[in-house]
Order: C-alpha cells, then sequence, then structure tokens
C-alpha cells in the first residue's frame, strides 16, 4: 500500500469532518514516505491547514464551485480528452478492466476516471506501476495544475506534486490546446445545466436493453488496458 496516493486521493475528496479529523495522519503519511519532494509538501501544507480547521460548509461550498460548476476543472480524467463522446465510454469500460485486473474493487457513485478514484487504485499498486499509470495523465494533470494555480487555490499544489510524479507539463501541442480553452463560468447554471444533460444522455443506461450500454462493452473485450492507453483503445 502506497499511502501517499491514498493521501492525495484524500485531499481531492469532497470534504467532510472525518476528512478533517484525518489531516495529521494524512500530513504524516505525506512526510514518512517522502514521495513527494519536500517542497513539494510544504506547498501542499496550505491546503492541509485550510481543511482541517475551515468551516466545513464553506470548503464544500468552494469544492463544488471548482470541481462540480466547472468542466475545466473536472477530475474526472477522461472528460478532457473525449468530452461526452462515445469514445470516453469505451476508454472508462477499459479502465475498470484495469482495475478489475488489479484486484481493485470500484465502490461509491463516482465514474473511474474520477482523479481520487484512480490514486485509490495506484495506492494499491507497486511504485513504479503507479507512476507509470499516472504518468499516461501527466499532460491532464499538468493542464489541471496550472488552471488551479490561476484559480489561486490551494488544491492547485495537489495537482502540481502529480504532475511532477508524473512528468507532465504543458508545454506539448495537447496540453496547450486544452490550456487554450475558456475557462467555465461556476456561476452560469444555464450551462451548467446543458452540460449535466448531455452526461446524462451519454451515459445513462439503455432503456431497450435494461443494462448499461457498457455490458455490451465490456463482454467484447478481451485484455484489459492501462488508463491513458484505454483512451486511445478501441
Amino acid at each position: 500500500m502506497i499511502g501517499t496516493f491514498k493521501a492525495l486521493s484524500a485531499l481531492l475528496s469532497y470534504p467532510s469532518a472525518e476528512l478533517q479529523d484525518a489531516m495529521d495522519e494524512i500530513r504524516a503519511v505525506l512526510v514518512d514516505e517522502a514521495v513527494l519532494p519536500p517542497a513539494r509538501i510544504n506547498a501542499i501544507e496550505p491546503l492541509m491547514q485550510w481543511l482541517q480547521t475551515g468551516d466545513l460548509y464553506e470548503l464544500r461550498e468552494t469544492y463544488v464551485q471548482l470541481f462540480d460548476r466547472s468542466r475545466t476543472l473536472s477530475l474526472n480524467l477522461f472528460e478532457h480528452v473525449h468530452g461526452d463522446s462515445r469514445d470516453r465510454g469505451g476508454a472508462m469500460v477499459n479502465l475498470l478492466e484495469t482495475y478489475r485486473t488489479g484486484g481493485f474493487d470500484l465502490v461509491g457513485p463516482e465514474l473511474p476516471d474520477h482523479l481520487p478514484v484512480l490514486l485509490e487504485f495506484n495506492a494499491t499498486q507497486p511504485l513504479e506501476a503507479a507512476l507509470e499509470i499516472l504518468a499516461d495523465a501527466g499532460q491532464i494533470l499538468a493542464v489541471l495544475a496550472e488552471r488551479l494555480t490561476r484559480r489561486d487555490t490551494p488544491y492547485a499544489a495537489v495537482l502540481a506534486g502529480l504532475a511532477e510524479l508524473a512528468k507532465g507539463a504543458v508545454t506539448d501541442d495537447v496540453a496547450a490546446g486544452l490550456l487554450a480553452e475558456p475557462d467555465d463560468d461556476p456561476n452560469d447554471l444555464a450551462a451548467l445545466d446543458a452540460v449535466w444533460e448531455e452526461a446524462q444522455v451519454t451515459f445513462a443506461p439503455d432503456p431497450n436493453a435494461g443494462c448499461p450500454v457498457s455490458r455490451d462493452i465490456l463482454a467484447k473485450m478481451d485484455v484489459p488496458f492501462s488508463p491513458a492507453r484505454a483512451g486511445t483503445a478501441q
């Protein structure tokens, strides 16, 4: 178990009283394992202090504004590559197979490409394998770190640390293209409703089949793929 990835997953999860109570343990894991360089851990400290001592209602409101109401800051990684196209569904199924092959059972309502979920999976893998998986998402992590830095939020430090581990940068054409997209306005509720309606149509169960669309895709799968290669698998 690599506690650092589990700790970073917790820091990027919806704030809760349990998270606040666990902050000293999270801090100790980051320092003791030293997977992140000391400078990166120090950069994350303001976020840990804020999450530990802040008003829970305000913490949750900030989280929703950033990650739930801003599509360009979504923690669902395939969102930034595929949007809500059919390709995202196939990539999601492949990622699920990677989890199952690695002995990781997905629980809860989050999608497989949700970054905290991916980090939970990485926590169960050997460090070398976990870093390889993280590297597949390096460009997206670097873009998210840059966007969060622009928002002047302490969450940026976590993404910057992950991007460094993944050796991700915003210097290539793919990352530059993602950064060129205008940031969403989290207060534009009409646009937010349109996004959720589109996502629901794309990923909702097929009423004629009586089961998730992904079940048919999964039946055709022969071998699992790594998360990033899942994004390009046919």
